[in-house]
């Protein structure tokens, strides 16, 4: 993939009181390239109950090609290629949820736990050139393009 139309990937799932921090922190882990560095907050839910906050910020164009690989394993793959103009905002940003059980298992699949969005180049930043970039980046990775 020579070029990545993404200024940045963000990464973010909450651990609940009744979750394991390791696993959900290895969920999250899945998605990252190695020796990242995670960062963590504390906060607090309706009821009182601690929620801790894991998420990462990829810059790096090395670190967000080896994020975009890992989403290279979904199942419904062309699925998130037609839904591009519903998952890129105004804002030119691509979100997707992603399987926090799925990931603690090696896996990458659509569903709830982690969020991913990505700030997609748009010059100018309208939301149709963001959707064609990202279909580009997408399509690429689709035909196995690195």
């Amino acid at each position: 993939m020579p070029k990545i139309p993404l200024h940045y990937v963000d990464l973010r799932t909450f651990c609940y009181v009744t979750e394991d921090q390791k696993r959900v922190e290895q969920a999250l882990w899945t998605l990252l390239p190695e020796e990242f560095e995670v960062e963590r907050a504390e906060s607090e839910g309706h009821y009182g109950d601690r929620i801790l906050v894991f998420s990462a910020r990829v810059e790096r164009a090395d670190d967000v090609r080896h994020v975009l690989s890992r989403l290279a394993d979904l199942e419904d793959f062309e699925g998130v290629i037609e839904e591009l103009d519903d998952r890129v905002t105004e804002n030119t940003e691509l979100f997707l949820t992603l399987d926090k059980q799925a990931a603690f298992n090696g896996d990458v699949r659509l569903g709830d736990g982690i969020t991913f969005r990505g700030k997609v180049e748009a010059y100018p930043a309208k939301k149709a050139k963001a959707v064609e970039n990202a279909e580009e980046v997408l399509e690429r990775l689709h035909d196995g393009e690195s």
